[in-house]
């Protein structure tokens, strides 16, 4: 448990994609928030693609902040199941902003480094120009379009990287890889961040308390603070788990996959730091509680 109280207006907050990784990780740090009812729904609980289900659980539970982090994120098979991944990423995400709309509750949706190409070498702005290379991307995309064109009042996080110790992440990889495998190999030019799911939950959180929150809306960028490749990822995971199987850089035509990927896709979080108030954790530091954590 983090080592934070914070006490804030009571709501009755929904929470989609409870089984995966942030998900969960909300659902632990709830319990630092025992003035909310959290309603923590998976698609067997709740269909978000199905709008009549959406309107009538709102309605039976009087949701008045909802925080959808159910998404479709196998990037690779998006690729052959276009009209699967646009239905989560998109259409669901449109039930949900018409919904929250028609009942006065806020919005925080989360999406992805993914919506850019990776051609812009600095750290991206909320404001860059998108122009997503794979179907998962694209989809993301219209999903925050469309949170935005129902409810203008929607916040969108986008990240990148994330892991945690719930759900099957790199860093439960490279782990299993590790102690499986003679040696890896790893790409180096794909450049971001990782982003501790635990560290996005808690920033959700601290940003749901802020006095701007309600008036707050649009785009914001969060990760972990640094830099690294997937390598230097790989490499950090090893080392923090006392283990010692060699890894390799390997370059990305050396792994060829059917989803194209961003080779560069830091994201610039100061916006969310200025406006919150919030200071973000160094991915390295991070990283070392959760592999902690694992073993």
């Amino acid at each position: 448990m983090l080592g934070f109280s914070i006490t804030f207006t009571a709501m009755n907050i929904l929470v989609t994609g409870a089984n995966g990784q942030l998900g969960n990780e909300l659902k632990y740090l709830s319990q630092n928030f025992s003035t909310h009812q959290f309603f923590f729904t998976t698609s067997s609980d709740l269909d978000i693609t199905n709008f009549a289900s959406v309107e009538n659980f709102f309605a039976t539970n009087n949701i008045e902040l909802c925080i959808n982090t159910a998404a479709y994120t196998a990037v690779d098979k998006a690729e052959g199941e276009k009209e699967k991944a646009f239905l989560i990423n998109s259409f669901a995400v449109e039930n949900l902003a018409k919904v929250c709309a028609a009942n006065r509750a806020k919005l925080i949706h989360i999406s992805t480094d993914f919506v850019f190409d990776g051609t812009l070498a600095r750290p991206l702005l909320e404001s860059d120009s998108t122009n997503p290379i794979n179907v998962y991307g694209a989809s993301k995309l219209e999903g925050e379009k469309l949170a935005l064109q129902q409810l203008p009042s929607s916040i969108i996080i986008r990240t990148s990287w994330v892991y945690s110790s719930f759900g099957n992440n790199f860093v439960k990889t490279i782990l299993r890889l590790c102690n499986d495998k003679p040696q890896l190999n790893i790409i180096f030019d794909q450049i971001g961040t990782p982003t501790h799911a635990r560290d996005l939950a808690a920033a959700i959180f601290h940003m749901a308390n802020n006095d701007k929150f309600l008036a707050e809306k649009g785009i914001f960028n969060f990760s972990n603070e640094g830099v690294c490749s997937w390598y230097d990822f790989a490499i950090a995971i090893r080392d923090m788990a006392n283990l010692s199987t060699p890894i390799f850089p390997i370059e990305t035509h050396q792994y060829p996959t059917p989803a194209a990927r961003p080779k560069f896709s830091v994201l610039n979080k100061s916006l969310f730091k200025q406006t919150f108030q919030y200071e973000i954790p160094y991915w390295r530091n991070s990283l070392q509680h959760c592999v902690l954590e694992l073993n």
